[in-house]
């Protein structure tokens, strides 16, 4: 174990063995706290794992920085170009740094992101699918059909139905 890994854990048992005033509090966030060293170790001995996931662009600020702002606005009209100049970089050295981290283009990561928001809201809502097209930036209930069915081998409303 590194040593960081080593003072949490004593820390956790200390904790333990002795509780004080909000023991709970602490040991709640000592726990989160090793959950993120054991990751920072695991990926430290397989870096390819991280590649793919969004785990992998936590290493790189201008990746993090793109994917918080399409997941915060994922139902603005994201381009690469748009995204880029937002970020004051060139759009292919955001292409080049997101493929490189995530595996995929940043339109790709955006389209998976807004299916799996959408999938949820079908799952969790009765909203209508032109409701739930909308909130994830599509203006043509057609267009998120087809990128629904493209990315979940189903179209959204057989999805609703199949998961009910």
């Amino acid at each position: 174990m590194d040593s960081a890994l080593d003072d949490t854990v004593r820390l956790l048992t200390r904790e333990i063995c002795d509780p004080q005033i909000a023991t709970t509090v602490v040991l709640d966030r000592l726990v989160d706290v090793i959950l993120v060293q054991l990751l920072r170790r695991w990926l430290s001995t397989c870096p390819d794992l991280a590649r793919g996931s969004w785990l992998g662009a936590l290493a790189d600020p201008l990746v993090t920085e793109a994917m918080v702002r399409m997941h915060q606005q994922p139902a603005r009209s994201w381009t690469t170009e748009t995204l880029a100049r937002d970020l004051t970089v060139s759009r292919s050295t955001l292409t080049r740094r997101f493929q490189d981290v995530t595996g995929q283009s940043p339109g790709a990561y955006l389209t998976r992101w807004r299916m799996d928001l959408a999938a949820r809201r079908l799952r969790d809502t009765d909203d209508s699918i032109e409701t739930i097209a909308r909130s994830v930036g599509y203006t043509s209930v057609y267009a998120f059909n087809r990128a629904f069915r493209r990315t979940r081998s189903q179209p959204p409303a057989r999805f609703r139905l199949s998961i009910r």
